[in-house]
């Protein structure tokens, strides 16, 4: 046999793609060592990697043999990227050159190989297991360090390996020595993995919620966001604890459920963030103010996902809100709306998901000092004017709750009675509230939408769903003509005063959950 054909993987997008690689070898020729099938720079380095590692495993090296050596990576019109097809041309390239013999088929090989012919582990490998089990494949062969994280996903029979040489002892039909010489016994070969189980680890936090003196009012407007899921903006002089605030508040948010779970690890295995095999709590991500627009929305040539991505199911926490470059705060307007952010390339466009609890903080001025009774301002009216206008009105429009944080008394701070709600009672609450909202939205034969929080909810599901009496009604219409508010604050207020009603158990929405939902809005028109 001259020509065979392998499978393996890469990552595109978020999600898998089965890559076919195939090998023709022409021997008795001028050496030449070709690969096609639009290769970067890593995947085209991988002739020198497989030649090494083939090399001291125990075979000939393909460079020291005078013979004409195709490798395709199929489809041809897919961009290859990265480490993944070392394993998998190696082992094409030992079928075609006739020097081991197994059946590919249903196999999924992937894996950098190291010069010794160790298996290196690879990013994505969750997303691409899934591919692999959809597609109806049975065996995915993946490095030893990548095998638990692969054990996530069921149907399809996973393989941990170290080196080169495991997966060759376990696949080939036929065992030979050194010298080429058939063997009777069998060598070992590899374990299955077992199915990786989804455990919620209890994690103790360094600051619970009492640890934070005074600023209650903050805290109530963390707890509705949690509750409903809906944006926050906190805004006060520098030292007030905004940044803590905004720490602490992942803390009271639900468990993931196991679907979430699994979509967050995919994500963040594709990027390269995957510290340990799970990411079993909701994403904190904090990104500096002078981050770029691709780092904090997504792209390049071939799009990657951002950190509005990289916050799915979690916190988006924005310091310094005002001081982010406008184009990147402008990008902001459709995954805060929609949930999602689309990305258009010349090459080609993605969408990525961005359902995240966005926090901004920010100062009241430039100096940090207006409306301070102990500090004098010392900003110009330009200077005032320029950074208010560096938040524009559908930004303000589509952040659900504006929160004033101002100074605490130093005596609060210095007593040890004081002491507020911990994390653990305002979680139970948040929970209670979450749970109320998921059953509302299963038992609503009107939504076909999954949705599980109020903020999710569009104007045909409010509605379908929030019903107010025409007492509250008139309540509502008669502030949102005092202050202005356009058609999506108005809805959003509703959404706000729905989850307030769902923190105290309530079925239907009361003239003083509108009342405080309209506190929340911003003291300027929007």
């Amino acid at each position: 046999m001259s020509f065979s054909r392998v499978y393996s993987a890469q990552t595109h997008l978020l999600k898998g793609k089965i890559v076919t690689v195939e090998v023709d070898i022409t021997k008795n020729t001028l050496h030449a060592f070709t690969l096609v099938g639009l290769p970067d720079k890593a995947v085209d380095e991988s002739k020198d990697r497989m030649s090494s590692a083939l090399k001291n495993s125990g075979f000939k090296s393909p460079k020291s043999q005078n013979q004409k050596i195709v490798i395709s990576l199929s489809p041809a019109d897919l961009k290859k990227e990265g480490p993944y097809f070392d394993l998998a041309i190696a082992l094409a390239y030992l079928l075609s050159a006739e020097e081991i013999d197994f059946d590919p088929k249903g196999k999924i090989f992937l894996g950098e190989l190291a010069l010794n012919g160790e298996l290196q582990p690879v990013k994505g490998v969750l997303p691409l297991t899934e591919q692999a089990m959809r597609l109806g494949y049975k065996e995915i062969f993946v490095p030893v360090a990548n095998a638990e994280e692969a054990a996530l996903v069921k149907g399809i029979t996973i393989y941990g390996a170290r080196t080169l040489e495991e997966v060759i002892d376990h696949v080939s039909k036929v065992h030979y020595d050194r010298k080429g010489k058939p063997l009777e016994k069998e060598f070992p070969k590899i374990e299955a993995q077992r199915p990786t189980q989804i455990i919620h680890k209890s994690i103790i936090h360094d600051i619970d919620f009492s640890d934070i003196r005074g600023q209650e009012s903050a805290k109530r407007g963390l707890e509705i966001a949690a509750a409903g899921g809906h944006n926050i903006a906190l805004s006060g002089p520098p030292g007030t604890g905004k940044t803590m605030l905004a720490r602490v508040f992942s803390n009271i948010l639900p468990e993931l459920s196991n679907e979430e779970i699994l979509e967050i690890t995919g994500i963040h295995s594709i990027v390269g963030l995957l510290e340990d095999n799970l990411v079993t709590e909701p994403p904190f991500r904090a990104p500096h103010h002078t981050a770029s627009y691709v780092s904090m929305i997504g792209g390049g040539s071939n799009p990657k996902p951002g950190e509005v991505t990289l916050a799915h199911k979690g916190v988006l926490f924005l310091d310094e809100f005002p001081e982010f470059e406008k184009r990147v705060l402008e990008a902001l307007r459709q995954p805060l709306e929609d949930n999602i952010v689309s990305i258009s390339r010349a090459r080609g466009s993605a969408i990525f998901p961005s359902n995240f609890i966005l926090i901004a903080a920010m100062n009241p001025c430039p100096c940090g000092n207006k409306g301070n009774k102990d500090k004098v301002c010392i900003c110009r009216p330009n200077d005032l004017d320029r950074y208010a206008r560096r938040i524009s009105g559908p930004i303000i429009d589509r952040i659900d709750l504006w929160v004033t944080v101002g100074n605490v008394d130093y005596k609060k701070l210095s007593d040890e009675v004081i002491r507020s709600e911990r994390t653990h009672t305002i979680r139970d609450r948040v929970k209670a509230a979450r749970l109320i909202q998921e059953k509302r939205f299963k038992s609503n034969q009107n939504t076909k939408r999954k949705i599980k929080t109020n903020s999710e909810m569009n104007v045909k599901d409010l509605s379908n769903i929030v019903k107010l009496t025409k007492e509250v009604r008139e309540l509502l219409d008669d502030s949102a003509e005092r202050l202005a508010l356009s058609a999506r604050a108005y809805h959003r207020v509703i959404k706000i005063a729905r989850t307030i009603a769902d923190l105290e158990n309530s079925e239907n929405v009361q003239a003083n959950h509108i009342l405080e939902a309209i506190q929340y809005r911003p003291k300027v028109n929007a």
